[in-house]
């Protein structure tokens, strides 16, 4: 009969060797043993042959298809699986240019300097950040300030663009240069220092010094050795409304406005050239600093409206006075 045993119902005692229980049939009083341990492990470890165990049997495989039926609430709320990183990466790396394209279109650009014209305020290959986004805002250059404008035309002429020889390089400096990670080689930019705005008088004459609307400025920043006004005096010369005067601080090496009195605005820069205020050095880290405004633009009758602003403010105050006066006459 093989491994199956089989007992009658007269009660004969289990036979011995079996290695388990007998199992009594509903139906047919026999006793009907297990089988052997392959058949056990290819019923999956259950003894199948009495009603309870298939009732068992039944239980466990409605429970799996209520698990695999389960309602889309109930789906929704299991957590799901994280996206891989390196899916991801291409995603975040997309943001960050953007980010970069944007902050450089509307609030920061850094540039490089190319010559000495600004030493020692500034000097050659250091990288400035310049503030973008207060023109969007209609402020206009102030005098003493260190400032970056496009090419008001001819003053950039004999200047070549400085490029790498290398392709690739060049390629990759070009894209850096388009999200504002890199200064531009492309622009004909420069950076000068604000001397006089629109409706200013501005003069040196002899070895100087610099005057505004006749009041003599003390520079402290001019490179060591120069002179105010360099090797070229200039003026009295009326800035245009609009308009800007500027002169690099090495004043020896430096074609600033003093040398374009024969082209169109006298030598002066329009203000919607003006790209923005170069407000700190920020490469490389020795030469870190900031480029604040001199005192010497703080003082008293630079302005060219500052003459008029005392009997204009001494008539503004006497107009209540008089008004009160009478009152109490009457």
């Amino acid at each position: 009969m093989g491994d199956l045993v089989v007992g009658a119902r007269s009660g004969a005692p289990e036979p011995e060797g079996t290695g388990g229980r007998a199992v009594r049939s509903a139906q047919s009083g026999q006793a009907v043993q297990p089988a052997d341990a392959g058949t056990a492990a290819a019923a999956g470890g259950r003894l199948v042959g009495a009603p309870n165990d298939a009732e068992d049997v039944v239980s466990e495989a409605a429970e799996e298809n209520d698990t695999a039926q389960d309602s889309p609430d109930q789906a929704a709320r299991r957590p799901q699986r994280q996206r891989s990183f390196w899916k991801e990466l291409p995603i975040l790396i997309g943001i960050a240019l953007i980010l970069a394209l944007v902050i450089k279109t509307f609030f920061v650009q850094a540039f490089s300097i190319p010559s000495g014209s600004m030493e020692q305020t500034l000097k050659i290959g250091d990288r400035v950040l310049v503030d973008k986004l207060t023109p969007w805002f209609g402020s206009e250059p102030e005098r003493g300030e260190v400032v970056v404008f496009h090419d008001p035309g001819g003053w950039l002429n004999d200047e070549p663009t400085q490029q790498n020889s290398n392709a690739f390089v060049r390629g990759i400096q070009n894209v850096f240069s388009f999200i504002g990670l890199m200064p531009s080689s492309n622009e004909k930019d420069l950076i000068k220092r604000v001397i006089a705005v629109g409706g200013d008088t501005v003069e040196c004459q002899g070895s100087g010094p610099v005057k505004v609307n006749g009041v003599a400025l003390d520079e402290p920043y001019l490179y060591p050795g120069n002179t105010p006004c360099g090797e070229k005096p200039f003026g009295p010369v009326k800035v245009p409304e609009g308009r800007i005067w500027v002169m690099g601080d090495h004043r020896g090496d430096s074609l600033d406005s003093r040398y374009h009195q024969d082209q169109p605005g006298g030598g002066t820069v329009p203000v919607k050239n003006v790209v923005g205020r170069a407000f700190v050095v920020a490469w490389p880290i020795g030469d870190w600093s900031t480029l604040p405004v001199p005192d010497t633009f703080d003082q008293k009758g630079l302005s060219a409206s500052a003459p008029l602003l005392p009997p204009t403010a001494g008539a503004a105050a006497a107009v209540p006075a008089v008004w009160l006066l009478r009152r109490k006459k009457r």
